[in-house]
């Protein structure tokens, strides 16, 4: 009876299903183990084509298929970063060394010895190396070949700050020492390292421009006829009686030379006088040469000079003095001086005029804010008004100053509002700072603008530099007379010398960002990438693959790349052991991409997926097969009674 046979498949089957079920009840913790299941096929035979009928009973079943279910296990973090899960498809692929490779997805790696990343049964993790720019090499065994990373010497420094516009560059000391706070307004440092891994300091100190002009005064044996400033040509004649520059040849050599503000000549003492803007310090010596009809003979720096304007004005009497021998007025006098009237009678000696003068002058300060002080020389019989620096260069009539028309005394000849002579402000020194750098607080360091390309690799110009705030917003807006454009790169700072160990080593200084706002003085952004010897102390990955080693001194270095296999069809593969699987044909050739490309998932360092074994689900399973194998074994029982009754008749 062909039921025999039939009740045998489902007995083999059914315990099949028994062993396909209990192993996975057997792996429910066995990390990145599939679960499997168990695929039956009905047998029907027919011997010849046509033969039979419809009405044919089925010879049984067999175990068609017992496929993986590669469905995603819970993945759980743990604190050893060498745990690796795969957050979507893929497999990490490995290799024995000896020319062998599986699949899997269990990720419980370890360093061995020699520094490779292993699987518990000692496979060599797979994953791309890198070359030193950074480019993936091909596939290898993934390695944490860098067990130190080696010093680096600072080059870059990205430092930015607010200075305080609210402090009063006025109160600075006149000398700057670098070790006296009082002549410098603000101070930072940062820390950098030279080539061998040695902590330094570079020290910055900036010192806010004083109301200051510097005058260079050049002295000549005789009157030259003509000489070359800033290579423009001066002629003698080019300067009035009073010894000014004419103003056309001024405007030309401003042009030539920006940092002039004014030239003048005495022939008395045969010398040359040119002041310039407050923010001169950022220019070298003055050249004057070419010189006609005379030698020069000194040269000579002086500043501390008054950068303020200053308007004269003296008391004429038709052309003449307005004082007699006695110093008195000759003739009544009435003026009014910037809104404020004096009278003064015949007589009346110089001395009272000043002491009126003084009396009025707050007064006269307090309409006319821009004023700094207003005096009376008693030697001169002249009225000086004084302007304070910040306003810089004034329109000559901006105090009025006029006299009684019906009167025999005039103000410079009739003149009312043009002062007998002007000292021109110059208010160039606002916003402006000099900075300083100094090695450990010592060794002064040079700077200067970077080399332009092509450039022989000499010494910029020399510490400090110059740097400028807008006055009007705070920002900055001049690095060493480079204009700092908004939307574009900020003009760089070199700094030389501050690696000991190797002279060659340059600083880039970027100072963005730094501004003069009124605000305490504070550093907002102080960076650099120097640093010391460092040991390994550990290695993590990150979310699309990097095997990333960290040191103790702070740096990071990318090592390598994870490679993640993915196949056309994953059910194709076949388990080789050790939660582990083996290309066939029927998967097709591995494609090997870094997690998080293409639909390869994505990698989580310090995690384990977890089987995906429903074990509530195993044990009805589990009842199924039960049942099923007694179903089969009464049928082959049923059949044997069958048998015994024909044997009895």
């Amino acid at each position: 009876m062909a039921g025999f046979n039939t009740a045998v498949t489902g007995l083999k089957a059914a315990s099949t299903d028994l062993d396909v079920t209990g192993n996975n009840i057997a792996n429910a913790s066995t990390v990145g183990f599939k679960s499997s299941r168990t695929e039956f096929g009905d047998i029907y035979a027919t011997a010849v084509v046509g033969a039979g009928s419809s009405n044919v009973a089925g010879s049984g079943v067999t175990v068609t298929d017992i496929a993986q279910d590669f469905q995603a296990g819970t993945i759980e973090f743990t604190n050893n970063n060498l745990d690796l899960a795969i957050n979507g498809s893929g497999f990490f692929q490995l290799d024995d060394g000896q020319g062998g490779v599986t699949y899997t997805r269990a990720g419980s790696f370890e360093l061995d010895k020699d520094g490779f990343i292993v699987s518990k049964s000692g496979k060599y993790l797979q994953g791309y190396g890198l070359d030193e720019q950074g480019n993936r090499l091909p596939i290898g065994n993934l390695a944490v070949t860098q067990k130190e990373s080696p010093p680096k010497a600072t080059e870059s420094i990205d430092l930015s700050f607010n200075i305080d516009s609210r402090l009063d560059e006025t109160k600075l000391l006149p000398n700057y020492n670098k070790d006296e706070p009082g002549s410098f307004t603000y101070s930072t440092t940062v820390r950098t390292f030279d080539s061998l891994g040695n902590e330094h300091t570079i020290k910055f100190n900036f010192v806010e421009q004083r109301p200051v002009n510097e005058i260079r005064t050049t002295t000549f044996d005789s009157d030259p006829t003509s000489f070359d400033i800033s290579d423009v040509n001066v002629a003698l004649t080019d300067f009035d009686a009073s010894g000014n520059l004419d103003s056309t040849v001024l405007s030309d050599l401003q042009t030539a030379d920006p940092r002039i503000l004014l030239v003048t000549y005495n022939t008395t003492d045969h010398e040359l006088n040119v002041t310039f803007k407050s923010d001169s310090t950022q220019y070298g010596d003055l050249i004057v040469d070419n010189i006609v009809g005379g030698a020069a003979i000194t040269a000579t720096s002086t500043d501390e000079r008054p950068s303020n304007e200053v308007h004269t004005f003296s008391f004429e009497a038709n052309g003449a003095g307005a004082f007699d021998a006695s110093g008195n007025l000759i003739s009544d006098v009435n003026f009014e001086l910037g809104g404020v009237s004096f009278s003064f009678a015949t007589g009346t000696p110089k001395s009272t005029i000043g002491e009126q003068l003084a009396a009025q002058q707050s007064l006269i300060i307090d309409r006319n804010p821009d004023v700094a002080s207003v005096l009376f020389d008693s030697t001169s019989g002249e009225v000086s008004v004084t302007y304070k620096a910040d306003v810089g260069n004034v329109a000559n009539d901006l105090l009025q100053f006029s006299d009684d028309a019906t009167n025999s005394i005039f103000v410079d000849g009739g003149a009312a509002d043009e002062p007998t002579s002007v000292v021109n402000g110059d208010n160039s020194y606002q916003g402006y700072y000099r900075a300083y750098a100094y090695l450990n607080g010592e060794t002064q360091l040079e700077l200067g603008k970077p080399n332009d390309p092509g450039e022989s690799a000499t010494l910029s110009d020399d510490g400090p530099i110059l740097l400028r705030f807008n006055p009007t917003n705070g920002l900055l807006n001049e690095i060493n007379g480079d204009a700092v454009v908004a939307g574009a790169a900020v003009p760089k700072v070199t700094i030389y010398g501050a690696d000991p160990a190797d002279p060659n080593t340059n600083i880039t200084l970027d100072l963005e960002n730094s501004t003069q706002f009124a605000s305490a003085s504070i550093v907002k952004a102080s960076t650099q990438d120097g640093y010391t010897k460092g040991d390994l102390i550990g290695v993590t990955f990150g979310e699309t693959g990097e095997m990333i080693a960290s040191f103790s001194n702070g740096q990071n270095a990318n090592l390598g790349v994870v490679a993640i296999a993915t196949f056309e069809n994953q059910s194709g593969l076949t388990p080789s052991g050790d939660t582990e699987w083996s290309a066939t044909l029927t998967s097709g050739n591995a494609i090997l991409n870094p997690p998080g490309t293409g639909l390869n998932g994505t990698l989580r360092s310090a995690a384990l997926e977890q089987s995906n074994v429903d074990l509530s689900a195993e044990l009805v399973s589990l009842i199924e097969a039960q049942r099923n194998f007694q179903a089969n074994s009464k049928t082959l029982e049923t059949l044997n009674n069958v048998t015994q009754a024909i044997l009895q008749i």
